[in-house]
């Protein structure tokens, strides 16, 4: 089978390139023949390469709208379709997914659009909304299926009146797992807290770090592990709050699975998520999860099981649940425990490309292919 895949960004590594990098190489391991289609190079393209896997760049295929390079873009990707002659297409990001469905149905390709995260949820604009909501409703009716990475995600775009449910299903994002060397040890005192996130508004170092304000009387450290504009504000706040002696600021670590290893609780505060890979990751190495109550988190964290799942930028809240881990070693130890179990069972990267692949065969009987 060939399948070729569209993403708007190879200069960038987020879930969507990590998800169509892991799926593309592990295809490739099968037999299959797949292809990467993508704008400026960068990190990807790289990665890609040194796995073996084809990869086409589009010289116009560009992040923000374009009046003249989208409709270059276009005819590049349709160029690049007939030239590759791939048995099915699926698309990844907005301005790909778009334009990779109107290649598809003008080629007649199947196309399988995956949604990470979309671009009219509550966090935008009024405008924002209402244009993503528009485009996206009109593209559906391209797509043979699209995927939704968790359910939170499909729910909202069936409320929104975006697609009809027969026509999505959600797969839920899957990490690879890893030896024994990458599990953590919950139990170890004092506890090592990390958070592996991107330094920008959405993230909300700040409420972590209120949180934690409150919580010096008690033992622990926090790794926070990302670079980005908000930095600066998180050492300002780390240096007023007297926290200067228990927070370290790693940056960008290419080893984040020994971070998380090494720790012993894992902290995401943001206000907007889709499904973040970071958590699976943490649920991965058998750590206890406190997490917000935004996007799909619900879908894997579930309070009193692995992890406590908290209000918005609630530091009071976060602050308490806090407590309870850094108090309580044998609590986080099963907990760990339960995010190791939930993970293997739900999250691995081997269940989410057999549902994967199976629904590429689906769509492919379906054309009669």
């Amino acid at each position: 089978m060939r399948v070729a895949y569209v993403i708007t960004r190879a200069d960038d590594i987020g879930g969507a390139q990590i998800h169509v990098r892991d799926l593309s190489k592990a295809l490739a391991l099968r037999g299959h023949e797949p292809v990467v289609i993508s704008g400026a190079m960068g990190p990807l393209s790289d990665q890609l390469q040194q796995a073996g896997v084809p990869y086409r760049q589009l010289p116009h295929l560009v992040w923000r709208l374009h009046a003249l390079d989208d409709p270059r873009a276009f005819l590049e990707l349709r160029r690049a379709l007939q030239d590759i002659g791939p048995d099915l297409v699926s698309a990844h990001s907005s301005k790909a997914g778009i334009l990779a469905r109107l290649a598809c149905r003008s080629l007649d390709l199947p196309v399988i659009y995956t949604a990470h995260g979309w671009s009219f949820g509550p966090t935008r604009s009024f405008a924002e909304r209402v244009f993503h909501r528009t485009a996206e409703r009109l593209a559906a009716p391209l797509s043979d299926r699209i995927i939704t990475v968790c359910e939170a995600d499909r729910r909202l775009a069936i409320q929104e009146h975006v697609f009809r449910p027969d026509r999505s299903i959600t797969i839920h994002n899957g990490v690879p797992d890893l030896g024994a060397d990458c599990l953590a040890k919950p139990v170890v005192n004092p506890p090592r807290l990390v958070m592996v996130a991107r330094f920008a508004p959405p993230k909300d170092h700040a409420t972590l770090l209120e949180a934690l304000r409150d919580l010096k009387q008690q033992d622990w450290t926090l790794d926070l592990v990302g670079t980005g504009p908000t930095e600066l504000l998180a050492r300002e706040m780390v240096n007023e709050f007297g926290l200067a002696e228990r927070v370290r600021f790693l940056g960008y670590r290419p080893d984040v699975p020994e971070v998380l290893a090494r720790a012993q609780a894992f902290i995401l505060s943001s206000t907007s998520e889709g499904f973040p890979r970071s958590i699976l990751e943490a649920m991965r190495a058998g750590l206890p999860v406190v997490a917000p109550h935004v996007g799909g988190i619900r879908e894997s964290v579930y309070t009193g099981r692995n992890g406590f799942v908290v209000p918005v930028g609630d530091s009071a809240a976060l602050r308490d649940r806090l407590s309870e881990l850094i108090q309580n070693p044998q609590l986080r130890k099963q907990m760990g425990r339960n995010s190791r179990q939930l993970y293997v069972e739900e999250f691995t990267f081997e269940r989410m490309m057999r549902r994967t692949l199976k629904l590429y065969e689906e769509v492919l009987v379906s054309r009669g292919r």
